[in-house]
This record gives structure tokens, C-alpha cells and sequence, in this order.
């Protein structure tokens, strides 16, 4: 049995695809002088499985058509002591798949199935500790319309919006146009469910607001509809830790070009470096009550929405009143948002391996409890009782 193995998994079928491939490279280099086997797990756009050590360099990503001859296909396994592992290769006449087991899975995905609670559903099936919020926090933190739901509920501010399902717009548009207009132009138009800015626009009339609407649902079938906020600056926190163990990073405001923070203004500026090469201004140039106030709200919601790990929560502030509103929450923020932890001396390396040291007591507080019933349903005696399930002759 060789050494467990730290599995950072990244890739996968969504928008985001390439953004979470750099946050992946930048999290192995991270790790490169850690006493951990680093083992990457690459899901292609097709929703493939691999591995190899050649996926642990952003070289490898430049022709992803040739990459799946280079690389060794994989799946997660219970061995015959019961512990999951990662099994590499094909199994063939002279050949048996090499067998990993895993310590813990770095998830490194943004957007669709990796971020919103799928992959973390498919660790609790393997028992696996992963990093990282839990499947209810992570399917909240990808829809943006139920996070601030419970946010408003709670008493969080958050901007006024209009929900919108490709179903309902179908049967008929005009009274949800009606609807939209009454928070007045402009409205920024967003798909529900992705991140990084895609598929997000601003609308100042009726007829732009169609297009972005038809054009959002190429990406969503649900969308949300918002009042801009005007004049505007972005503010951001990242909280790292788990449930009343957590802390609040400084804030950053980014800059953009426009009102909107695009994706290019992003990620563009040096792709290499992902979310690490956006322009912005750390620590903020904020008040300092303002500041207060948006660091303990950023630990109110990630406490509210039972997150664990790292986050990054998103505001918007109207600069006239410095009034403020949550705008969402990244459960796993490009480049693990680890240059707004440089200021309060925590390091890349040191941030990610916090990260796993809570999955592991997370791992370890679950498999502390009751996790199955003794008592055999199906048994000869109790089956007795249980009607209608014998077949009939």
C-alpha cells in the first residue's frame, strides 16, 4: 500500500472550467514542500476521470486533446479493508490499476457540479474527507436566489430582485418584464447558478433587458433579475475556519473597468496567476465601521449557512451612503482568495493546510456518531411484519 495521498480534484463539465484548472496548479505548487503526496484528479468537459503526474503542470492544459493520451484514467474504489482509495490505470492481462489511498481531497472546482454539492455528495458516499463547505452549504452558495433568501430572512441586507425561470418566461414575458420595471432601470441581469461574471449584464432599457435575459438562459434556466446599486464600489471578505472557530480575512475592493467585475477583469490580467491577477486594493479604502460591519456580517453568513473551510463573501456598497448588501458567496473562490490572507501572516501553504486539517476533524467527528441502525430489516423475523412485500405465486 503506498503513502495516502492528498487528491486535488479540479477541472470538470462548467463555464469555469480553466479557472479552476489554474486555482488547482497554484494549490499543488502551494503544497509542493509539504510532507503530502500531491495526486491530481482532472475531470475533463466531458465529465472524464484522470490522473498522472504530467496533470500537475499547466503545460499539460495547452492541447487538451492530446491530454487524455498522456494521462491515466481513474475512479474512486473501497479496497478489501473497507478504505477508499483512487484507483489509476486500466486493468489488463499484465496489468492491475494502481492503488491510492486518499487522505483527504483538496476540492479545487468552480461552478456546475463540483462547486454546488455534487462532488462533495460523491465524498460522503465514499467517506472521504474533503475541503471545503458540505453538500447543504455548497448547494446553497451556488444559488444565489436561496442564499439571499435566507440572508434577507435573517435580516441581511441584500439588493432588491426579481426571480426568473426559462419555464415561466417561455409561457408568456410580459408580466415579468412589468415586475422587473417596477425596481427601475438599471437591473443587472444573473444566471442563478454560475460564477466568475459569466453570463451576468447590465441592462438600462427594455430591450436590452430581453436580449440579456435570452442570452442568460444559454447558461441558467433560472435567473435573477437586480436593482443596481449606483453609484457602486464592490467590497470582498473571505472567512476561513469552521462554525463558531472562524475568522474574517481583511477586505479588498476590486476594480474594474466598469460597473460590472467581468470575467476578464478577473482573470485576464495574467492567466497564470487566476483570480490572484484582478486589480484590486487590499486592505480596502473603506471606513473602518464599515469594514467592522462587513467582516462580522461576512462571519454571520458563513456560521448561517453552515460553511466550513474557505469561503469568499461578495458586497456591494452604495458609495453615497456606504450603505451595504450581501451580493453572494463563493464557497470555493479562485485561487482560494489567498492574497486577502497575506496581511494577517497566513501563507498559501499555511491556509491550505488548514483547509484539511478541518475536513479531517470534520471526517472524524462524523465517523464519531451513529451512522447506521443495527437492527436488520430483511431478516427472516422482521420481515415478518412488513406487508405486501412478498411476491405473489
Amino acid at each position: 500500500m503506498s503513502q495516502p495521498a492528498v487528491i486535488i480534484a479540479f477541472g470538470g463539465v462548467s463555464p469555469e472550467h480553466e479557472v479552476s484548472v489554474i486555482t488547482a496548479m497554484q494549490a499543488a505548487a502551494a503544497l509542493k514542500e509539504k510532507p503530502y503526496r500531491i495526486v491530481p484528479l482532472f475531470i475533463t468537459k466531458q465529465g472524464k476521470w484522470f490522473t498522472g503526474p504530467q496533470l500537475l503542470e499547466l503545460e499539460t492544459y495547452k492541447e487538451l486533446n492530446s491530454l487524455e493520451s498522456k494521462a491515466q484514467p481513474c475512479h474512486f474504489a473501497i479496497d478489501e479493508h473497507g478504505r477508499t482509495v483512487l484507483l489509476s490505470g486500466k486493468s489488463g492481462l499484465f496489468s492491475k490499476p494502481e492503488t491510492i489511498p486518499v487522505k483527504a481531497v483538496v476540492v479545487a472546482f468552480h461552478g456546475s457540479e463540483g462547486e454546488n454539492g455534487g462532488f462533495q455528495g460523491l465524498c460522503e458516499q465514499y467517506n472521504i474527507p474533503y475541503t471545503g463547505c458540505g453538500v447543504t452549504a455548497s448547494a446553497l452558495g451556488m444559488d444565489k436566489r436561496l442564499a439571499k433568501r435566507i440572508c434577507k430572512a435573517e435580516g441581511i441586507p441584500v439588493v432588491d430582485d426579481v426571480w426568473v425561470t426559462e419555464s415561466a418566461w417561455s409561457a408568456g414575458s410580459g408580466n415579468i418584464i412589468s415586475d422587473i420595471e417596477k425596481l427601475g432601470y438599471p437591473v443587472f441581469v444573473k444566471p442563478v447558478h454560475l460564477g466568475s461574471s459569466i453570463g451576468v449584464m447590465k441592462c438600462r432599457n427594455r430591450q436590452s433587458l430581453q436580449e440579456a435575459i435570452e442570452t442568460a438562459f444559454r447558461y441558467d434556466a433560472h435567473l435573477i433579475v437586480e436593482k443596481a446599486v449606483s453609484p457602486l464600489i464592490e467590497i470582498n471578505c473571505s472567512v476561513l475556519g469552521d462554525g463558531a472557530d472562524a475568522e474574517a480575512s481583511v477586505c479588498e475592493q476590486p476594480l474594474s473597468k466598469d460597473e460590472l467585475l467581468s470575467f476578464d477583469d478577473k482573470y485576464l490580467g495574467d492567466a497564470g496567476k487566476g483570480m490572484a491577477s484582478a486589480t484590486r486594493l487590499i486592505p480596502a479604502p473603506v471606513r473602518d465601521e464599515l469594514t467592522s460591519a462587513i467582516r462580522q456580517t461576512s462571519l454571520d453568513i458563513f456560521r448561517l449557512l453552515d460553511c466550513s473551510g474557505l469561503v469568499r463573501l461578495d458586497f456591494l456598497v452604495a458609495k453615497d451612503t456606504g450603505t451595504f448588501y450581501f451580493n453572494e458567496i463563493n464557497t470555493i473562490p479562485g485561487s482560494f482568495s489567498f492574497y486577502l490572507w497575506d496581511k494577517s501572516g497566513n501563507t498559501f501553504p499555511g491556509i491550505l493546510e488548514k483547509m484539511i486539517l478541518i475536513a479531517e476533524n470534520r471526517h472524524r467527528e462524523k465517523n464519531g456518531r451513529v451512522r447506521s441502525h443495527e437492527t436488520n430489516l430483511l431478516s427472516t423475523k422482521a420481515a415478518r411484519g412488513l406487508k405486501g412485500l412478498k411476491g405473489k405465486g
